[in-house]
């Protein structure tokens, strides 16, 4: 893991401001920083991409039922099923802590460009990166399970 231990609590602060005012969702970090995550089952990924003097993934991994619960609250409707406005959703979280990151990583983000958001999603899959990375892994916990988010920055 490389040397995340200054943007790893703004990070954390980030993801709490955006759960408590976007998503009204109470969460708190929990547990040990991940170098990796492994395998993701039953779950949703959010990222977005980070282009300019930092080159990376910020991404946010969600278990199906989380996703619906963060979706439902964050839209104010209820929802049973992964559908189109899941994916919306998790990928607009993505998108918030893309900004942050940004703005946490540069003066005020201005080197920094975020590509759009996408989602995977997916019964069984890792997230990987190809290139030579230091990546974090941070896990939080909400109230209807554990959620995780990854930043992989290009050394």
């Amino acid at each position: 893991m490389g040397n995340f231990s200054e943007i790893v609590p703004k990070i954390v602060e980030a993801t709490e401001e955006i759960f408590t005012g976007m998503v009204m969702m109470e969460i708190n970090q929990s547990g040990e920083l991940l170098e990796e995550l492994g395998l993701l089952k039953n779950s949703i990924t959010g990222m977005v991409g980070l282009a300019g003097t930092h080159k990376g993934v910020l991404a946010v991994h969600i278990p199906n039922q989380l996703a619906l619960a963060i979706t439902a609250n964050f839209l104010g409707l209820e929802f049973e099923e992964m559908n189109a406005d899941v994916q919306d959703a998790v990928g607009e979280i993505a998108n918030m802590l893309g900004g942050n990151v940004k703005t946490i990583l540069s003066d005020k983000g201005r080197d920094i460009q975020l590509s759009l958001p996408s989602t995977i999603s997916g019964e069984q899959y890792t997230f990987m990166s190809q290139n030579d990375v230091d990546q974090v892994v941070i896990p939080f916990n909400a109230p209807a399970g554990v959620f995780y988010v990854e930043l992989e920055l290009e050394r």
